[in-house]
């Protein structure tokens, strides 16, 4: 009965967790750019009463034992990559990629961020920015008398200046890509750093080496599925509660066993 009791308090301890993961997913569910996360568990160890396979006192083999799991943990919160939607802006420097690449911004101490969120905008000095004011790596920068900015699909940067019939080429996007995007780190803020698990980033051109194509104009949304999301919290609730029975239940039978000296 005491094993009961922890084992259900690991199980609510997990739904909790699993809880949160959907309340963040949920929240975000606008978020440009943002990847879904998925919690996963594993069970707990087991108490093994009597082994499979054993030998019994009249010759023959045990077929099954008798263990007794002791609940369950969380694993992993892994962000899932697939392809957000696309949404349609207009806007000349929201920019999408079409792929597995990510965009790479310089942070303020130097470092290197990538995000997949391309709403970039323009500082005061005419450099494309994320919304925090971070930089694209490598630096791009728009002339003042620019009319006209166009992104190709490899990432070539053309504007269309005052007084000129021909756009000009000054700049170009450069991708990068993970061989395990999952291992990434995230920071906030739509952006993700390396660790050893994600290995180090392939930087290549748009169209490249499998990094994908860059669309113009568009936005790529969260790939938080509401539906899905909200089935799952309906089952972690349900979950949530069915253990919570169990630790009532397991006390109700603690103390139908204190109460049989009565």
């Amino acid at each position: 009965m005491i094993r009961s009791l922890y084992s259900a308090a690991t199980g609510m301890e997990a739904q909790k967790l699993n809880i949160d993961v959907i309340a963040n997913n949920l929240a975000n569910v606008n978020t440009v750019g943002f990847k879904k996360s998925r919690a996963d568990f594993q069970d707990l160890l087991y108490q093994t009463l009597r082994a499979p396979g054993a030998a019994s006192a009249e010759g023959t083999q045990i077929p099954s034992g008798i263990q007794i799991g002791l609940g369950v943990k969380p694993v992993a919160v892994q962000k899932m990559f697939q392809q957000g939607d696309f949404m349609l802006t207009n806007n000349p420097l929201d920019l999408v990629i079409e792929g597995g690449g990510f965009f790479q911004i310089t942070q303020p101490d130097g470092t290197l961020a990538y995000t997949r969120s391309g709403a970039f905008k323009l500082d005061s000095d005419g450099r494309i920015v994320n919304s925090d004011g971070y930089p694209m790596e490598p630096a791009i920068t728009i002339p003042a008398d620019t009319l006209n900015i166009t992104v190709g699909s490899d990432g070539k940067v053309s504007v269309l200046q005052a007084g000129s019939t021909t756009p000009t080429q000054i700049g170009q996007i450069e991708l990068a890509r993970f061989i395990n995007p999952g291992g990434l780190s995230a920071l906030g803020k739509n952006l993700f750093q390396p660790t050893g698990s994600s290995g180090d980033p392939t930087t290549g051109n748009p169209s490249t080496e499998g990094l994908g194509t860059i669309n113009q104009g568009f936005l790529e949304m969260s790939n938080v599925n509401v539906v899905e999301e909200m089935v799952n919290m309906i089952i972690s609730q349900r979950a949530y509660e069915v253990t919570s029975k169990v630790v009532q239940a397991s006390d109700e039978m603690l103390q139908t066993a204190n109460n049989m000296k009565r």
